[in-house]
């Protein structure tokens, strides 16, 4: 899976002004498939590995001074994920991940955004960028961390 790099290009300095003149119709011969493939493209479907759930909160103190890390470092880096994935703030995310789990039935305290951050800075991320055209699947295990 090759990393890529994006370059924002502005369209507005484009030389070209003029429209096309003939333009191709596209019409719709099955709309009900046609329908249902636009729902298709809002459904979201949620795992989480029971192993993940368990390792949520951190059960072992660190015997450091200060506090221990309440929330695991796969808790964070879920977080970081699916803000990264769907293009949400802290906050966003944060409440995104508490709705999820409420739907699912999960009684699992979410990290504040505060936490996220400062967490994030002492994890190593890397994600790795695949153009699809079809469904994008997300897996979470505890094999993250």
């Amino acid at each position: 899976m090759a990393q890529q790099t994006y370059t924002n290009v502005d369209m507005s300095k484009s030389k070209s002004k003029s429209k096309s003149k003939s333009k191709s119709k596209y019409r719709v011969s099955n709309w009900s498939e046609y329908d249902d493939s636009l729902k298709q493209l809002g459904s979201l479907t949620f795992w989480l590995n029971e192993e993940v759930i368990e390792q949520w909160v951190n059960q072992q103190r660190t015997g450091d001074r200060g506090a221990s890390n309440t929330y695991s470092d796969v808790a964070i880096e879920l977080m970081v994920t699916l803000s990264s994935l769907f293009g949400l703030a802290g906050r966003q995310t944060e409440g995104f991940v508490e709705s999820i789990f409420e739907l699912m039935g999960l009684d699992l305290p979410v990290p504040d955004h505060s936490t996220v951050c400062r967490r994030v800075k002492k994890l190593n991320i890397v994600y790795s960028v695949m153009q699809t055209c079809e469904g994008m699947h997300l897996v979470v295990d505890s094999l993250l961390g």
